[in-house]
């Protein structure tokens, strides 16, 4: 079997740039799917409006993700305790832990997300028709 990051190219995005899907408090860009990354990880940011919320509370059974702060101060939740995160800090939740993130502060906050293994943005076009008929 071929290897499938064997095709694989750079990529080069400039801020703000990739795939993006607009919910009711938050954006979500994609920077790299699972189908340019041979489903390995997603990498894409999350931007919370001032005071809003994120998904709500969930895990993903498969898969790791990494946060790293890049704007603001996000509040995240791993398991039962929240984290504030602002620009510069980490947190690493492994797959099978309940986890949320939300922005309690009057300014925009965002972090870099990091999925592993990839294939994560499959689920956007359900989540945000979740949205749409519930939010």
């Amino acid at each position: 079997m071929a290897d499938p990051m064997a095709e694989a190219s750079t990529i080069v995005l400039g801020p703000g740039e990739g795939r993006s899907y607009e919910m009711p408090d938050m954006r979500a860009v994609f920077k790299a799917d699972g189908h340019e990354t041979g489903d390995r990880y997603c990498v894409s940011e999350w931007w919370v409006k001032p005071g809003g919320n994120g998904p709500g509370a969930h895990m993903h059974a498969a898969n790791d993700e990494i946060f790293y702060g890049i704007a603001g101060t996000m509040s995240l939740l791993a398991g039962d305790a929240w984290h504030d995160l602002a620009p510069g800090g980490f947190l690493r939740i492994p797959a099978g832990v309940v986890h949320d993130f939300r922005n309690l502060t009057s300014e925009p906050a965002g972090v870099l997300n990091v999925i592993i293994p990839g294939g994560f943005e499959r689920d956007m076009p359900a989540i945000l028709q979740w949205f749409e008929e519930n939010g």
